[in-house]
């Protein structure tokens, strides 16, 4: 329950103060505990940091559906996990709003954690569209950059949506984009065959 405590206090404090202005000890007093015993549970700040994102991201959920979606008609598991990823970034708007300007003034101090999480989120879409691959299913492109492009189509229209606040000037349907944006997707990565994507390379 402490460590849970902790996890919960400290993406709270991530979230409005973001990871450089957020104190362990502030932390600590938030959650009811002694900064020592957070200590106990996380020997860092970057460890804590590290496994707030691990947790509250689309990583467990993205995760636990690979297997389901395997399963899945194509068009039906990519809209699925479409939702996972809108569903999560629109959860922790406030926090990815305030780790993109942390970024930019510390790269030395976050580069490396946020983008370890982002090889990580990529590697688990890859993992099922080698699956599918290997089955004969969709065609042969590269898993990877596929993963960062269908990652990026949601990750953008999340961004342009909530961020950059266009659904307060001119909303878009988000069921309706993400159906032609899956449409789009399962269109080129269905619709090249093994030997077109090999000649074209």
């Amino acid at each position: 329950a402490t460590h849970e405590r902790i996890l919960e206090t400290a993406l709270g404090l991530f979230s409005t103060r973001g990871y450089l202005g957020a104190t362990t000890r502030e932390i600590a007093r938030q959650a009811g505990i002694a900064e020592v015993t957070l200590f106990r549970h996380f020997p860092s700040k970057v460890k804590l940091l590290e496994e707030a994102i691990t947790r509250y991201s689309m990583l467990p959920s993205l995760r636990a559906f690979v297997p389901k979606a395997l399963a899945m008609p194509y068009e039906e598991a990519l809209t699925a996990m479409a939702e996972i990823l809108l569903d999560t970034l629109v959860q922790l708007k406030d926090w990815l709003r305030i780790m993109h300007a942390e970024v930019q003034r510390s790269p030395e101090k976050l580069l490396g954690i946020y983008h370890t999480f982002l090889d990580e989120l990529f590697e688990v879409i890859a993992s099922y569209f080698r699956e599918l691959q290997k089955t004969g299913s969709i065609g042969s492109f590269d898993p990877e950059l596929g993963a960062r492009v269908f990652h990026a189509m949601f990750y953008c229209f999340f961004n342009i949506e909530e961020v950059l606040l266009r659904k307060q000037y001119r909303p878009t349907d988000r069921e309706k984009a993400v159906r032609e944006f899956v449409r789009m997707f399962v269109h080129g990565t269905g619709g090249i065959g093994r030997t077109d994507y090999a000649r074209a390379s």
